[in-house]
């Protein structure tokens, strides 16, 4: 008895908030049974009280309860998110692209934690921690297998209080120690932008959070009044998405007045919007280009899908990802936060973006097959034939690039990371990135570097070997194949230092980019990957030709990959 009365006693507080919890759903009802509401929430109270009497181990009512809620919530959907009081800071860089902090990214390394990239005049870089430094100890306890995310956590919290950390750093024998005071961590939204020659601009757009849409628009009227710029590149690939209103707001600076952005309808009335743009826009003539991938998903949807409808500009790259659910942020109890999808939203053409089949998706959950039945067709301003299923498809459509399987494991074992920590330790600063030249000296001291480090791989092609030869064995062919069969793997089989020639390239192209952002940071990175960038280049092609750009806003032509055909 005296253990039931302590167990209760423990859950007391519990209790009686689910209690007002259940009483407010059932208040609410609206068209839902009231009865099935108090019969499951009874349910779930009557099973938490007795798994906490009554278990052999000591039950976390926290994480016990926040697991089942978040296992709920994706039975829904993957956007449907709650967010405790812990996990606050988290919910504050999602909507204001801001959070507290020391500003930096960190990655796993080993058993410890690795300073990837500290921010530009972030805490941590005034304080001094450099890319490459090892956290060791935080507020005097050891980060020994703890996971970023674990780290993350005690690293984030509110401005102007502080955190120590001990590092070891790369050429210092003895720990450091460093007590950092956290500030309000602003994230860029618009991190580069530039003039790429003479009359073209590029601008990268990396989130739609909170007045974002006056920083690009005020990195385009920078390029607008300081050049004869002819055309612009906006770079969305990679950018999550975000708030609506920012994305309403920046398509507002290229279209006219009154024009229809997107539209949301949702269960319930109030839901129910059509967005259009309020203000009079900067420039309704520039020739544009946007840039996708998979990775560009929900307010970067809006963008490209309302620019492709209202034949406003060229998109360029891969299918988006396919997120046409609209999230509200709804106020909890004990200041928790739930993000909950209330709507989808439509573009001009009356096309939903949403992925019709959550079971047609790719590992990372962008857009995968859709089956043509599920496939429906939609006209442009122009006339032209867009579609709906999952995501946008480009009006050119290219190729992702794809790493070698070599370039992959060096980035994976963290080993590129690793030698550029060692390069900087040699040089105390470098040219500016366009002038910058990693050299084949420098490539061959990398080579020399890795020769005895841990690292292995497989291609593509080994893997189909082995797949065809699991398959011989089960049809009982091997023995009659097994002479080609060895031949073939001996041809196949990969070679560490050929690779390291064949794919020089590409791996010196990835070294380069790290060191850059080491003195740099991530705006010299974005300027030396744009040297290389395939879509850029494509871009270019088609700003600077604009019979073609026409002929594509016209519906003159017609889709191919990587180019398009009359």
């Amino acid at each position: 008895m005296k253990l039931i009365k302590k167990a209760m006693k423990r859950t007391g507080i519990l209790i009686i908030s689910l209690f007002f919890f259940i009483s407010s759903l059932i208040l609410v009802g609206y068209d839902i049974d009231n009865f099935e509401i108090s019969k499951n929430l009874d349910i779930f109270y009557t099973l938490f009280r007795e798994l906490n009497i009554y278990y052999v181990d000591k039950v976390e009512p926290g994480s016990l309860v926040k697991k089942g809620i978040d296992e709920m919530l994706k039975s829904l959907d993957p956007y449907t998110v709650y967010y405790p009081e812990s996990k606050i800071e988290e919910y504050k860089l999602m909507t204001t692209g801001q959070y507290g902090g020391i500003g930096a990214l960190i990655r796993k390394s080993g058993e410890y934690v690795v300073v990837a990239e500290p921010y530009e005049d972030s805490p941590c870089m005034k304080e001094g921690l450099k890319a490459g430094d090892l956290i060791i100890e935080l507020d005097g306890k050891t980060t020994k297998g703890k996971t970023t995310s674990d780290i993350s956590e005690i690293l984030k919290g509110q401005p102007n209080t502080s955190v120590k950390l001990t590092i070891r750093r790369p050429g210092i024998e003895k720990p450091i120690n460093k007590t950092i005071t956290r500030e309000i961590i602003k994230i860029k939204s618009v991190p580069y932008y530039n003039m790429l020659n003479s009359d073209i601009g590029y601008i990268r757009f990396n989130q739609f959070t909170e007045g974002s849409s006056g920083d690009f628009k005020a990195a385009f009227n920078s390029l607008k009044t300081k050049n004869n710029i002819k055309g612009l590149i906006i770079d969305l690939r990679g950018n999550p998405g975000g708030l609506l209103i920012e994305a309403v707001h920046l398509c507002n600076i290229f279209v006219r007045q009154g024009q229809e952005i997107v539209s949301t309808k949702g269960k319930l009335n109030q839901w129910n919007n059509t967005y259009k743009a309020m203000n009079s826009p900067m420039d309704t003539s520039i020739a544009i280009v946007v840039l996708v991938n998979r990775g560009s998903a929900s307010a970067s949807e809006i963008v490209s899908g309302a620019m492709q409808d209202i034949d406003r500009g060229v998109i360029l790259g891969e299918r988006t990802y396919g997120k046409g659910l609209v999230q509200t942020s709804r106020q909890l109890s004990y200041n928790a936060q739930l993000k909950v999808t209330t709507a989808k939203y439509y573009i001009p053409s009356g096309r939903c973006i949403q992925a019709l089949d959550y079971s047609s998706r790719n590992e990372d959950g962008s857009v995968g097959k859709i089956p043509d039945s599920l496939i429906s067709e939609f006209k442009t301003k122009h006339e032209r034939i867009v579609y709906d299923g999952g995501g946008i498809v480009p009006d050119i459509v290219q190729e992702p690039v794809q790493l070698s399987r070599i370039a992959s494991s060096l980035l994976d074992k963290n080993l590129i990371f690793d030698f550029v920590t060692e390069y900087c330790l040699k040089h105390d600063s470098i040219p500016p990135p366009k002038n910058f030249n990693f050299t084949e000296d420098d490539y061959q001291e990398f080579v020399e570097y890795i020769k005895n480090k841990n690292f292995d791989y497989k291609t593509k092609s080994e893997d189909e070997l082995k797949e065809l030869v699991d398959i011989t064995n089960k049809e009982k062919y091997y023995d009659l194949a097994k002479g080609e069969l060895e031949a073939l793997k001996q041809k196949l089989s990969h070679d560490k230092d050929k690779d390291l020639n064949l794919f020089h390239d590409e791996i010196k192209q990835l070294i380069k980019e790290e060191i850059v952002s080491r003195y740099y940071f991530q705006k010299g990175r974005i300027e030396t990957i744009l040297e290389k960038d395939k879509d850029v280049e494509r871009a270019i092609q088609v700003l600077t030709n604009m019979e073609e750009y026409k002929a594509i806003l016209s519906g003159a032509v017609e889709k191919k990959e990587g180019s398009v055909k009359k």
